[in-house]
């Protein structure tokens, strides 16, 4: 039987969190850097503990005016601090409501940085391993996330994205570009379908790529988000796949 998870990032303001939670099998929450809040993340939380929704941690630059979509000129133990201070945050709030984070999934811009730049990625992983040796990594499936996820042995969940376009390299798109958000729903279901069956995406250039990822993200922000969501989910089940936050892959020794 195939599975595959679908999860959302939440906690960033749309007022969709509650709606997206009866679709998705994993929540990526925000913890304060481009978004979120205490009161937001403890109600999230609390949801997922109701629904039995996987939830993991949002970080990413601390520049909500700009949605963290920009990368940020800092020395590398500043922009630590901050990931530290907001996985603090999300994980005092989850001990308090009782409910366990299972990984973390970088965003935006320093989720872009870190799909190109090794070394960079190391940096963050290895920061966040040592906080939480426990917690998977959510990574851009063939990117520099997956190699530095390993390097510093954290469990791996690989993802794919339902509505954005992808370089032939294996990256998404810049937002900046023409056609880098998918909006044609039947092209999205498409997209997802030929993922959980053949393992396999299709760049913007109509290169064909083979992915192993098993958790596909579908955005919150967009227009449409939670009747996008409904229609991916209700695609994929009526064709026999699914919805579950798969178990990730577990470092080797």
């Amino acid at each position: 039987m195939i599975s595959i998870d679908l999860n959302a990032d939440l906690g960033e303001g749309t007022g969709h969190d509650d709606d997206l939670l009866e679709i998705v099998s994993s929540a990526s929450i925000a913890c304060g850097g481009h978004a979120g809040d205490a009161p937001t993340i403890r109600h999230i939380l609390k949801v997922c503990q109701a629904r039995g929704v996987r939830a993991g941690a949002h970080p990413g630059y601390v520049d909500p005016k700009r949605f963290g979509r920009f990368r940020l000129v800092m020395p590398l133990d500043k922009l630590l601090g901050q990931i530290r201070e907001q996985l603090f945050l999300v994980r005092f709030i989850a001990d308090e409501v009782g409910y366990p984070l299972s990984y973390v999934k970088l965003h935006g811009a320093l989720a872009n940085q870190t799909a190109e730049e090794l070394a960079f990625a190391v940096g963050i992983f290895a920061t966040i391993q040592g906080m939480a040796p426990s917690m998977a990594a959510l990574a851009l499936d063939n990117s520099q996330q997956v190699r530095a996820a390993r390097a510093v042995g954290m469990p791996l969940i690989r993802e794919a994205y339902a509505d954005r376009a992808y370089t032939p390299d294996g990256l998404l798109v810049p937002r900046s570009q023409e056609g880098a958000v998918i909006h044609d729903v039947d092209a999205v279901i498409a997209r997802c379908l030929r993922l959980a069956k053949a393992g396999e995406l299709v760049a913007i250039d109509g290169t064909v790529m083979q992915s192993a990822a098993r958790s596909i993200c579908l955005h919150g922000d967009t227009p449409g988000a939670v009747d996008l969501a409904r229609e991916v989910r209700d695609a994929l089940e009526g064709d026999g796949i699914t919805i579950a936050a798969n178990a990730p892959e577990m470092p080797k020794d």
